[in-house]
């Protein structure tokens, strides 16, 4: 990503820092882990304030500033800035009480806003790179533990519904071994928000023995599983206050996961008919009535 790239939408900036922290060495890391934590103060202060409050150097926070992809300290420091004042110019607006559904109402602002930063550190090579093994693989293998395995069985449950061959196993022992049955002409997807999943990474590295093209999705650029991956694919997570709960991280793979799906099908040339066809399909074999009943039993 170039350094004039990065020009996050109002109110996303410390979303886009965060999401494209986890690629930066481990000094550079920490003066991004402040912008994150302190964005309020970091508005305001000199690239030498930074580097106290990060334990480094002047050079090393301008450093970091460019391989987030801005111009410099003083260009992402105008960007705080700017989100500052359009989060004061909208405070007046804050009427629900600080618990009960006004948790609800920071926690669905927080997810818009973190999911407006998701997609900073994704390589768009990266990205057109796995649309195109996945719509030439015979075979998709999706592999997934812990809070990724709702996003994993969704994403190949959607090709299965264009007809596609995929699945997404939930034991950790079968994923393994259905991994070792692949070929050169199949693809794995393995989906790890850490990066560092055992059992995700185990399956992972069988389907890259038996060959298949492995397409790797994560929040964290410096793990595991980016190594293993073929095409790696890196998206932001939560950064918010309750980022901790993994709401926003959940959200953002969903989501992320049903816009490669769907750039998949655009490129098999599927339709929306086709889709709602699918969908019908399904809806009726989960819920028969007594007619289809008989006629299922006569065949």
């Amino acid at each position: 990503m170039s350094a004039s790239s990065t020009q996050p939408p109002i109110g996303t900036t410390t979303a886009t820092i965060r999401a494209l922290s986890a690629s930066l060495a481990p000094s550079e890391r920490r003066v991004a882990d402040v912008c994150v934590e302190r964005a309020r103060e970091v508005a305001w202060w000199s690239a030498a304030d930074l580097a106290a409050a990060a334990s480094t150097s002047t050079a090393t926070v301008v450093r970091a500033c460019q391989n987030l992809g801005f111009s410099g300290f003083q260009h992402l420091r105008m960007l705080l800035l700017r989100d500052l004042g359009a989060e004061t110019s909208t405070a007046a607006d804050a009427t629900s009480p600080p618990g009960g559904v006004g948790i609800l109402r920071t926690i669905v602002a927080e997810v818009g806003t973190d999911l407006a930063g998701g997609l900073a550190p994704l390589s768009e090579d990266a990205f057109d790179d796995a649309v195109r093994v996945l719509a030439n693989a015979r075979r998709i293998l999706v592999v997934a533990n812990g809070g990724s395995s709702t996003a994993a069985t969704a994403f190949a449950v959607r090709f299965l519904l264009r007809g596609r061959a995929a699945e997404a196993p939930t034991d950790t022992v079968l994923q393994v071994l259905t991994a070792r049955t692949l070929s050169r002409d199949d693809v794995c997807v393995a989906i790890s928000d850490s990066g560092m999943n055992a059992y995700t990474i185990d399956a992972t590295r069988a389907a890259r023995d038996a060959g298949a093209h492995v397409v790797g999705v994560t929040a964290h650029g410096r793990s595991a599983l980016v190594e293993l991956a073929n095409t790696a694919l890196v998206v932001g997570s939560g950064s918010g206050p309750y980022a901790a709960h993994g709401v926003s991280a959940t959200i953002i793979q969903m989501t992320f996961l049903l816009g490669l799906q769907v750039a998949v099908s655009e490129v098999d040339g599927a339709t929306m008919d086709s889709t709602e066809r699918d969908v019908e399909h399904l809806v009726a074999l989960m819920n028969p009535t007594p007619e289809s009943i008989e006629t299922g039993e006569r065949n």
